[in-house]
């Protein structure tokens, strides 16, 4: 899943592809890097961003979503309210990508249910300008799989079909760096769920604090590229279902070789 961001403030790339041509043409190469999926978002939600009104979050994507549907690009739409899902879905896209999964808006789930495509359920506590005082935790991985386990539930209570749900373990939000390492060295208590699982690290904080500079300087995030490919290889490896990135080539490349070493350990042949 490759990522366009029509923001000016996310975290690693805002104001890039705030013009639709040039969002379109980016999520076209991130196609040709090998992405299967695009991923358009028009609302930031790094730790501490301000939520958008949805009329602007809607004058970013739509005409994204609608170019790149119009080239035969499977997009999904990042999004946390129903009407922005609702009229992306109408513009081509075929996946909604909810980080409060299905919190933030309680119409959301409805919209899956009835249009039947597939939505990514991330564990979520809060908004981002609020997030990361929501860190506390009796035991991360147990608590997240609890919380987002009754997320789920929610969502098939709702109508959605458990053939729709894909879920993501919340990389990032409401967690700390430390704990963000914990979730990663359990994906197997995600999988275990019995739902296809999204893993999304691209470029994040944890990674910046972990490869930071003597000085304690974080590195860029443009920089973070070779330690995003390693957490993809992780994911794969633990049965990841996509994983989320900025740039698709290495961890496409990730990918195979993953795939690969599965076949060999399988006994059977590429």
């Amino acid at each position: 899943m490759g990522v366009v961001n029509v923001t000016p403030d996310s975290f690693s790339d805002g104001g890039k592809w705030l013009d639709a041509g040039t969002a379109v043409q980016h999520g076209l190469d991130l196609v040709e890097q090998g992405a299967d999926i695009v991923d358009v978002g028009g609302e930031s939600t790094r730790p501490g961003a301000l939520r958008i009104d949805a009329e602007e979050e809607l004058r970013r994507i739509i005409p994204v979503v609608t170019g790149l549907a119009g080239h035969g690009v499977p997009v999904s739409v990042d999004t946390m309210r129903a009407d922005v899902a609702e009229r992306a879905l109408d513009a081509g896209a075929v996946l909604i990508n909810d980080v409060s999964g299905g919190r933030a808006d309680a119409r959301m789930t409805h919209v899956a249910a009835t249009s039947g495509v597939p939505i990514v359920l991330m564990h979520w506590r809060g908004h981002a300008d609020g997030m990361q005082k929501l860190t506390q935790y009796d035991d991360v991985v147990r608590d997240v799989v609890t919380e987002l386990g009754e997320q789920v539930q929610e969502a098939l209570s709702a109508g959605v079909r458990p053939e729709q749900v894909v879920i993501d373990p919340g990389l990032g939000f409401s967690k700390t760096g430390e704990q963000n390492w914990t979730v990663l060295a359990n994906l197997d208590a995600f999988t275990a769920l019995g739902y296809p699982l999204l893993v999304a690290a691209s470029r994040k904080r944890f990674l910046g604090e972990l490869l930071a500079d003597e000085s304690g300087e974080l590195r860029p995030a443009d920089q973070r590229e070779a330690a995003t490919a390693a957490i993809s290889t992780i994911g794969a490896r633990a049965g990841a279902w996509c994983i989320r990135v900025h740039e698709p080539a290495s961890t496409a490349d990730a990918v195979r070789v993953v795939a690969r070493l599965r076949a060999e350990s399988e006994g059977s042949n590429p």
